[in-house]
């Protein structure tokens, strides 16, 4: 018996030894350690970005700043996005001359950049259309589900997330009078 336990002893200290020095080696260091990231939300600052419009001019989220703003991840594709931009252009053309904006980011990474356009001018949409060429945003809003609404405040903090769709027009409005409401 005393020679059994020696064994058991031995095969516990070594497991004890081969854990101990598994968890140093797998520990994150300085140097692999990426700290994981949250998706956007209430209360949060939007996550900054510049893109291009379909215009080719450059547009910065944070340069808003002092506006009401409305982002919107959309592709030509999408049902529930198609069904709510022109709710969107509406609200858009009652509210612009008060401080309120949209930005509609197109996935262009998993849309066609000529049916998103021909989707646009079908439409008469005349709010800026970015291209979100290489995912770029969708990867930094963590996209899920298009569509995705992020209202932005004047001082550049989400109000609200609104993941799926379509939106109706009486939503778009209640929550541009509120993020209006808000400005300096």
């Amino acid at each position: 018996m005393p020679s059994m336990k020696k064994h058991y002893s031995l095969i516990s200290i070594t497991l004890l030894f081969f854990g101990a020095a598994w968890i140093m080696l797998s520990a994150p260091t300085a140097d692999n350690f990426t700290q994981a990231q949250s998706a956007p939300s209430t209360g949060f600052l939007a996550p900054d970005f510049t893109l291009s419009t379909l215009n080719g001019e450059s547009i910065t989220l944070s340069d808003l700043r002092g506006q009401a703003v409305l982002v919107n991840l959309w592709a030509s594709w999408c049902t529930p996005c198609r069904a709510e931009m022109p709710a969107m252009q509406v609200v858009y053309e009652r509210y612009k001359d008060q401080g309120f904006t949209i930005l509609a980011v197109n996935a262009s990474n998993q849309d066609n950049l000529s049916s998103a356009q021909a989707f646009v001018e079908e439409l008469g949409v005349t709010y800026p259309i970015l291209l979100d060429v290489d995912g770029e945003v969708s990867a930094l809003y963590q996209l899920r589900a298009l569509p995705s609404t992020f209202f932005v405040g004047p001082d550049g903090r989400i109000q609200e997330v609104i993941i799926g769709g379509p939106m109706a027009e009486a939503l778009l409005s209640i929550r541009a009078e509120q993020l209006i409401a808000e400005l300096p």
